[in-house]
Order: structure tokens, then sequence, then C-alpha cells
């Protein structure tokens, strides 16, 4: 009985997640869609700028921006797939594509970062000479586009790790802009023509801190670890101080994606009438840590074998 109420309960509580899901994720769609069309227009235009003023701090804005296309197209098609109706064999829909598209864009960010550090060192050695007249155009115009798109994702990268991972990337773009007018001020103004390779390695340590952060966080969701702002201990400390229940144990916490939070867990309720009673205090106990997709199995007696057995290796 305990464990049919708890299924019903998650169940109301998925339809409303679901319902406000959807609701987000057309507002990201729209800022997502705007930032890709201004972003795609702007990176024919650096690389132009690039090649012909010959910096490389405006040629490694653009291979940013090149990510960002490919980044927010990415993640415009991955905030339409999750809205996508879940299916009899995919029952959460398609709602962890989203930390696949976050994991992603962080991947690629490192290892863009790593190929400018490189092809910066090589020019440390030898400085070429930057057309600073048109490198300062073109950043200054960088700047102006990546602070667009930059406010256009603003709201969405605090509530989606998918929206998050794009706007680091934009974000990336516009410390990049901002290295390259630098860098031409000081090539245009004090011959300091090495000015152009090290705003380039300033950039990218920069953007190797948020998109290392990103690709972590990625990855711990992918491995069901528990989220770093709830403490396991509390959760069940809070579960067993329910009246009737003897203990707690088998307890998971989890993150399915942005905002979703399950627990499941199996409670010792030795009296049958107590377990619904029980059961409605646990899950309420669980919301306020912001636990709100919740599976609790109650249980009479101990049941010794409910962990699941670890494969040998």
């Amino acid at each position: 009985m305990g464990a049919a109420a708890g299924s019903g309960a998650s169940a109301s509580r998925r339809r409303a997640f679901d319902h406000g899901a959807r609701g987000d994720a057309r507002d990201t769609s729209r800022a997502l869609r705007g930032a890709l069309v201004i972003t795609s227009i702007f990176f024919a235009v650096e690389v132009a700028g690039g090649l012909l003023s010959n910096s490389l701090a405006l040629l490694a804005d653009a291979g940013h921006m090149l990510t960002d296309v490919g980044a927010l197209a990415f993640s415009l098609f991955v905030a339409w797939l999750s809205r996508q109706p879940a299916t009899p064999r995919r029952t959460y829909g398609y709602l962890r594509f989203e930390i696949l598209a976050a994991l992603l864009n962080g991947a690629t960010l490192l290892a863009v970062s790593a190929a400018i550090v490189w092809e910066a060192l090589g020019r440390l050695r030898h400085p070429p000479e930057v057309e600073t007249g048109l490198m300062l155009v073109v950043a200054g115009a960088g700047l102006v586009v990546n602070i667009i798109a930059a406010r256009l994702l603003a709201r969405g990268a605090g509530e989606s790790l998918n929206v998050r991972g794009a706007y680091l990337h934009v974000l990336s773009d516009m410390l990049g802009s901002v290295a390259a007018v630098i860098a031409g001020l000081l090539a245009r103004y004090l011959g300091w023509q090495i000015a152009d390779p090290i705003a380039s390695i300033v950039l990218t340590v920069l953007i190797v801190r948020g998109a290392w952060s990103l690709v972590k966080e990625s990855v711990d969701i992918l491995l069901e670890s528990t989220p770093s702002h709830i403490d396991v201990a509390e959760v069940q400390a809070a579960m067993e101080a329910v009246p009737g229940v003897e203990s707690v144990h088998d307890l998971h916490v989890w993150t399915l994606t942005s905002g979703f939070v399950a627990l499941s867990a199996h409670a010792m309720v030795r009296e049958p009438e107590r377990h619904q009673q029980a059961l409605e205090a646990m899950t309420a106990a669980a919301a306020l840590f912001d636990i709100h997709h919740t599976t609790i199995q109650v249980e009479k007696r101990e049941i010794s074998d409910c962990a699941p057995a670890v494969p040998a290796t």
C-alpha cells in the first residue's frame, strides 16, 4: 500500500514538473534561437577579420564562436527534445539529453582551448605583425554581439545545465573580445605585438575553469552522484525522525536533470496501520530538501537482500 501511494504522489509531481519544464523549455528555446542567429552571422565576420588582420586573438575568438554556433544549435535541439513525451520504453522521456549536451559543450571548450594555447605558445617565440585597426573594429563589434547573446541566455543559465553550457561558450567569447580589444590597443599604441598571443592564453585559462566545472558537474549527474547541496545523512535523519519509522536504509539521492532531484529508500515501519501516515510524512521531509520525486518502499520487517548486488571484478 505504501509503495503504491508513493508512486501516485510521484506521478502527480512528475506531471507538474513536465508542465513547468515545457513552459521553461519554450522560453529557453527562444533565447537559444536568437543567440544562434546573431552568433552565426558574426562568426563569418570574425573569421574574415582575423585572417585579414593576422590576429590570433581574433581567430581564437572566432574558433570559440564556431563552437558557440555548434553548442547553441545542439542546445536548441536538446531543448526541443526534452519536451517530447515519455514513452513506455523511456519513462523519463529525454530529460537526460540536457546533461549529455552540457558534457559535450564543456569537453569541446577544453579541446578548443588546448589548441589555442598550443598556437599561442608558438607565436610567443615569433610574434607576427598584426593589423590592429581592423582587429579593433572586429573585436569591438564581437564584444557587442556577445553581450547581446549573453543577456539572452543569462536567465536560463541559472535553471538549466544545457543552457549553462551554451552560456559559457558565449561568455568565453565575450571575454575573448575583451582580450582582443586590449591586445589590439597595446599593439597599436605601444607596439607590443606579443600582447596578441598573451591575450589568447589568458582568455583560455579563464575559459578552462568554467568548462571544467561544467564537465565535472555533468559527469557527477551521469554517475548519479548525490547533489552537492544535499547531505544524505541529514535527509536520512529527517526521515527517521518521523513517528513510527524505525530506520531508513538503501537511501539514494541523485539528479535526473537540472532541477529534478530524485530519491529512493527503504523504510522500516513495523505497524501496518501507520504505513500511509509515515509514507506521507517522509515524503514531506524529503521535500524540505527540494527533493520532490520520491520512491519509498515501506517494510514491516527487515529485508536483508534489498541492496543491489555488486558484480565481482
